[in-house]
């Protein structure tokens, strides 16, 4: 199950100009037309492209979203994947055209992204604010008058906000609003104050229109798993229950959404919440995963590991493991500048290159002149970041030199690539095909 030799290629319509100010360009080029970036030949390992850079095993990502999809597909879910883990069009687009239900954006600025880029169904996973934010969401739904937008409500006073602007603004449709449980982060802390929160949406005219129910059951996780899986169970019993409610509130014609299911306890959403929607044909389960399309060597390999333990995944109507079924997708390469003592080496990557708030980055290969060295009997492993070095223990007799190229696996995806403009898609050589512009501001 974790081989898919056949998973089709990536698109990219994102269209720019590569130069070497950007990383993993090779120095001289300038006016490079992205489109051309397959021709050149570039490995990552070869010694010709700028380290540190970041790379997307291409054949890994279309593998983990062909899988997921399968997956929520066959237990009645649809995914709107979060696209705030790439902000990459072209990625977030993949996602769509081979069935996702939609894109989530975490703010106003990544729904404009999202929006030039052609993806029109879009959920604001998030509260705007007060009037201002208000305000701003009112331009750009003026702005794109066909686009469908859902978003995150869990205050009469967000209600209000959004209602004033929307009276100001009577030339735009009703407002699709997601009341929002939640817990430790946004969100009603109750089903009194969901209820109330309605009465506020029934209170502004038609203005706003309640369209389901929303949380983010990730961030009810605590330091004991005995205690995370309470709390968990617990917001989704709630969630569960905010939506019979809101379904004998606004009657069974109406189309609701439920919507939860980070990249950890999604197993968890889908045996909650799945039945319950099920039941009403009008109704849907909105998973919003975004990071489990990439994977990494750390936080979610752990993850995938809890949800194995819980036995949690299965696809084709049979148990599988999800830690070994999805693939590490990214990578960074960095050059080896020093080896100052026996044991220690510092390797050109920093923090400023590399995710290290969940794990710091692992070694997986090491390259010389451009060709992959045995694996040692024990890896060298990062025990120390700065800015722009890592430091890696050795042992005295590790085959390890100066100007070697270092394949590092990453530790949560979501804040590696966004110190990256472009990620390099390589095939399975290892080789760019590819390069994905990204939009993080």
């Amino acid at each position: 199950m974790n081989e898919n030799t056949s998973a089709p290629p990536l698109d990219v319509h994102e269209n720019f100009t590569l130069d070497d100010r950007i990383r993993g360009v090779p120095p001289g080029t300038s006016g490079l037309d992205s489109n051309l970036v397959g021709q050149q030949g570039w490995h990552p390992a070869d010694g010709c492209m700028s380290l540190p850079l970041l790379t997307l095993d291409e054949a890994a990502f279309a593998s983990n979203r062909d899988l997921f999809l399968r997956y929520a597909r066959e237990h009645g879910a649809a995914i709107a994947p979060h696209a705030k883990t790439p902000m990459a069009p072209d990625l977030a687009r993949s996602l769509v055209e081979a069935g996702g239900w939609g894109t989530t954006v975490a703010d106003i600025r990544q729904a404009t992204v999202m929006l030039k880029a052609g993806l029109s169904r879009l959920i604001i996973a998030n509260e705007v604010g007060g009037a201002g934010g208000a305000s701003r969401l009112a331009k750009l739904i003026g702005a794109w008058p066909g686009a469908e937008i859902y978003v995150f409500v869990d205050s009469v006073a967000i209600v209000r906000a959004l209602a004033d602007a929307w009276h100001g603004n009577a030339d735009l449709a009703p407002l699709r609003v997601l009341i929002e449980l939640g817990a430790a982060r946004a969100g009603a802390r109750s089903t009194t104050e969901a209820e109330a929160i309605a009465d506020a949406v029934a209170a502004t005219g038609g203005r706003l229109r309640i369209a389901g129910v929303a949380t983010y059951e990730g961030a009810a996780a605590q330091p004991d798993p005995v205690r995370t899986d309470e709390a968990v169970s617990a917001l989704l019993a709630t969630v569960g229950d905010m939506f019979l409610r809101l379904r004998a509130r606004i009657g069974g014609d109406a189309p609701l959404i439920v919507t939860a299911g980070g990249s950890v306890f999604f197993d968890k959403v889908v045996t909650a919440l799945s039945p319950l929607v099920e039941r009403d044909d009008k109704a849907t389960l909105v998973l919003r995963s975004g990071a489990i399309f990439f994977h990494d060597h750390g936080i979610y390999d752990r993850s995938l590991g809890a949800v194995d333990a819980r036995n949690g995944f299965a696809v084709g109507g049979a148990g599988a493991s999800a830690r070994r079924s999805f693939r590490p997708a990214l990578r960074v390469w960095a050059e080896l500048l020093s080896r100052p003592e026996p044991g220690l080496a510092i390797c050109g990557m920093g923090m400023r290159d590399v995710s290290f708030d969940q794990g710091f980055p692992k070694p997986l290969a090491v390259y010389r002149a451009g060709q992959k060295l045995p694996a040692p009997p024990m890896q060298p492993q990062v025990i120390k970041l700065n800015d722009q070095h890592a430091f890696l223990s050795l042992q005295p007799d590790d085959d390890i030199a100066v100007g070697d190229v270092i394949e590092f696996g990453i530790s949560h995806p979501c804040t590696c690539l966004d110190r990256y403009r472009v990620i390099f898609g390589v095939d399975e050589s290892g080789h760019v095909v590819h390069a994905f512009p990204t939009f993080f501001g």
